[in-house]
């Protein structure tokens, strides 16, 4: 009965997950940059502005540190940013711009989720419900705001899914097509979501051997993914070699030893997984997910070994880069939820057609999903926890003004060395407290250096004072000097 509803009405369910988001998200918009990973959304905003008021040059990226130097600040291909930056040019200057095309973004990628497990299930309630869930994930619910590549990535990535099955239902070389563009833009927006590639690629092998496919059509759908991919293999074999990020060699570079290790991948499956990529309201479907498989005899399905071997390509992704991802950096792991909340749909279909009770709590369930998702993720917005020093949230708008445009500016402490330039909008240099001393205060000056900003007890270090001139502003513990 309740599976019959959801069929009848999922119309109405897929047009109440944009409307019920945007009025959770509505105190967001308005919003500076701040919470969790601020780092990270500084860094992307920092790249917008700078395509914005600098170049255009999609291939030039910047940030603004280390203003002796061309900034230029290489990592994933800046698709995303330079977007944001094209829409700048049209309606001018103003961070909820980001907000809201980052909110787009997200939108897509519930509706790609949708038509994925559409595509997987045939069965619109299946696809329904795993929209519903997967939009009120806590990181998702989180992030689909916050400017991040990863935003752009994920719903690449997704659609990318969704072709890939539409070809292997229908082998339209279309299709292929559509699907491996896509992959390639996810690719190119962030490296690990290449990943995705396991998905067609095990359907094919596994039609080769079962003698279903003629090695020339393999060989022919290889050719067009990897011409399809040609763009963001030669864009990172062109930046890769510049970085000095861990990254790359995840755990191969012992940053971690094995207890910290140990340590993640226990609090990645009791906290991370059901807290902040499921919502505590979906375990329960998760669970069932994979009783399912069995129930559902899911395993007799074409497309059941590639899902299975994508599921495990991505755990294997986790298990390489844990050290990196830590129990922090939970956007990482936006590649992993396509597969959760496959099983989370399966799950939760299944327990709305199984026992009188179990269709009562997995209605609660599905009723409760956004109440769990806002209070877990919306504390991640508060503006006396910023992630940084306060003085540069509420002061904002005088610290911009404190300093010429073009002034070059040194700033501390700043561990991201984004964050607090973004907040003062100026080029300089910023510090952090494992080095910082008179000697690299010296080299700034020479630089060009004319303010420092300056919060805790800094300019009280050995041989600072010395270099401070007049004090032009003093709240909150920030301090801006001019220097001498």
């Amino acid at each position: 009965m309740l599976v019959g509803f959801i069929r009848k009405y999922y119309r109405y369910i897929l047009l109440s997950i944009p409307v019920i988001s945007l009025l959770m998200h509505l105190h967001i918009f308005g919003m500076d940059l701040l919470g969790i990973h601020v780092w990270r959304q500084t860094e992307t905003q920092t790249t917008i502005n700078n395509f914005f008021r600098e170049d255009m040059n999609i291939l030039n990226p910047r940030y603004n540190e280390h203003p002796e130097t061309d900034r230029l600040h290489r990592m994933e291909f800046p698709l995303m940013q330079w977007l944001f930056a094209c829409v700048y040019k049209a309606l001018g200057y103003h961070v909820i711009i980001s907000r809201i095309l980052t909110f787009i973004i997200g939108l897509f990628s519930v509706w790609g989720i949708y038509k994925f497990l559409l595509s997987i299930s045939s069965r619109k309630e299946v696809a329904a419900i795993g929209a519903w869930c997967f939009n009120f994930s806590p990181v998702f619910y989180y992030y689909t705001v916050n400017p991040l590549p990863d935003n752009m990535a994920l719903s690449c990535g997704i659609w990318s899914l969704y072709w890939y099955s539409r070809w292997m239902g229908g082998r339209q070389w279309r299709s292929l097509l559509y699907g491996s563009i896509l992959l390639c833009i996810a690719t190119m927006c962030k490296l690990p979501f290449i990943i995705y590639g396991a998905f067609p690629g095990t359907w094919l092998i596994n039609e080769v051997l079962r003698r279903r496919m003629k090695a020339a059509h393999l060989f022919s759908a290889g050719v067009v993914m990897l011409l399809c991919l040609l763009p963001a293999i030669s864009w990172y074999a062109w930046v890769i070699p510049t970085w000095v990020i861990g990254a790359v060699y995840g755990v191969t570079n012992q940053t971690l030893n094995h207890p910290d290790l140990k340590k993640v991948m226990v609090g990645t499956f009791i906290s991370v997984l059901p807290e902040l990529l499921l919502n505590y309201a979906s375990v329960l479907f998760f669970l069932t997910g994979f009783y399912t498989i069995k129930a559902r005899r899911l395993t007799a399905s074409s497309l059941f070994l590639p899902l299975a071997v994508l599921g495990m390509v991505v755990i294997a992704y986790f298990l390489f880069e844990m050290n990196i991802i830590d129990l922090v950096h939970d956007y990482y792991l936006f590649p992993f939820l396509p597969v959760l909340f496959l099983l989370v749909a399966y799950g939760a279909e299944y327990l709305l057609t199984t026992h009188k009770y179990s269709r009562y709590l997995a209605m609660l369930c599905l009723i409760v999903l956004p109440l769990t998702a806002f209070l877990r993720a919306d504390t991640r917005w508060d503006t006396n926890l910023p992630g940084f020093n306060t003085a540069y949230l509420r002061y904002k708008d005088e610290l911009r003004t404190l300093t010429p445009p073009d002034a070059r500016c040194v700033v501390g402490y700043d561990e991201s060395h984004y964050i607090l330039l973004y907040y003062i909008d100026r080029k300089g240099w910023a510090f952090d407290k494992t080095w910082f001393d008179a000697k690299l205060l010296e080299h700034f000056i020479a630089e060009g250096a004319t303010y420092i900003f300056l919060d805790e007890n800094v300019d009280k270090l050995p041989g600072i004072s010395e270099h401070l001139g007049e004090k032009v502003f003093d709240k909150d513990d920030l301090r801006v000097y001019k220097l001498r």
